[in-house]
């Protein structure tokens, strides 16, 4: 199930530099100053992270609509993309049920128990933020039972874009498939053709304001769009924003899975506490914990089965819109330096290892 925004906003380039206000990992981009004036930039380039968490601030966009039509060179990419998608996702399905563990570090209980250890092997903390030892505890996270019973005459699973105008190095201008929002299309179809899944996937625009890329307010704007749908869709337990992370021009986030390149993944968890302040009180999270099991336990299988695919946990100071649902995650896809195909080929691993912690298996 996909919801299309009613009218297409046309594709603006990337910018280096976006306003924000929480910067991505390895970038330089500025913060934006929220209403509170509580978080300051780390460095990271993902922009806009909740600015004063503004509930009714209206959103002013201006869009462009599309082209009336498409030409049949257009049309014939598109259906030969779609003939390979569908056989992709067959490849797919086979790969995960030939994937047999093979960690390439020490994954024992007694191991994990090590708070340096598993700091240093499963986590990136943001000099913004702070965590300790009773936050990141392995066994409790692998402790917490995140199954769900599996229902595919409801919606199950929602992926949405806070900044659906991501693009890759290929990516090819105007067209939406180059975009993040294309990698969700592809990782909507795994998990409902390949894992049975119903899943939503939210297409609408939160990132563009008077027809330009504005990620200053982005979460904000996304917020209540997507509390409406759950509201909606009380079915819904997994809540997935995905992006695509920022990072030098000389570093390019891909190794090898299933003989295919594949860009890299990065989980991404607010903590809601600044190193400075304290906890945030106008970003409250009861899910705090939750989110990180979440997180915690989908690295945990990648590092059995796909150990080269992930990247780590960032932690960083503000929400995200992770209150949402306790199985809510923001998954970082690559980056701009790798290729629409090699970040569309990494969410057939991560579609096998979601499904291993939504099945237990």
């Amino acid at each position: 199930m996909i919801y299309r925004q009613l009218e297409n906003p046309e594709t603006v380039p990337e910018i280096s530099e976006e306003k924000e206000e929480e910067s991505q990992t390895g970038a330089d981009a500025q913060e934006a100053d929220s209403e509170k004036n509580t978080e300051n930039s780390a460095q990271k380039d993902k922009a806009g992270e909740e600015s004063g968490e503004r509930e009714s601030e209206t959103r002013t966009e201006e869009t462009k609509q599309p082209s009336p039509s498409a030409s049949d060179k257009e049309i014939k990419e598109k259906n030969e993309q779609s003939l390979s998608e569908t056989e992709d996702t067959s490849a797919a399905q086979a790969a995960s049920a030939a994937a047999l563990p093979h960690p390439e570090i020490d994954l024992a209980p007694e191991t994990l128990a090590d708070y340096n250890y598993l700091l240093n092997n499963f986590f990136i903390v943001d000099p913004k933020t702070a965590t300790s030892e009773q936050q990141l505890n392995a066994a409790s996270f692998l402790g917490k039972d995140l199954t769900l019973e599996k229902n595919a005459d409801v919606p199950q699973i929602l992926i949405y874009h806070s900044h659906s105008q991501e693009t890759f190095v290929d990516s090819r201008e105007g067209r939406v498939e180059d975009t993040i929002v294309g990698v969700g299309d592809y990782l909507t179809q795994l998990l409902t053709e390949t894992y049975g899944y119903q899943v939503i996937h939210v297409t609408e625009t939160f990132d563009i304001v008077d027809g330009q890329i504005d990620r200053s307010a982005a979460y904000d704007y996304a917020r209540p769009y997507i509390e409406q749908i759950l509201e909606e869709n009380p079915s819904i337990e997994v809540v997935i924003d995905l992006h695509r992370d920022g990072v030098p021009e000389d570093r390019h986030l891909v190794t090898e899975i299933n003989g295919k390149p594949t860009a890299q993944i990065m989980f991404y968890n607010g903590l809601s506490y600044t190193a400075d302040g304290g906890q945030v009180d106008y970003l409250p999270n009861p899910y705090i914990q939750d989110n990180l099991a979440f997180s915690f336990q989908l690295e945990y299988q990648a590092a059995q089965y796909y150990p080269e695919l992930y990247r780590g946990i960032y932690l960083a100071a503000l929400r995200y819109n992770l209150h949402l649902r306790p199985r809510a995650l923001l998954l970082e896809a690559g980056a701009q330096t790798n290729t629409v195909q090699e970040v569309k080929n990494a969410m057939e691993p991560f579609a096998d290892i979601l499904n291993r912690v939504l099945t237990g298996a």
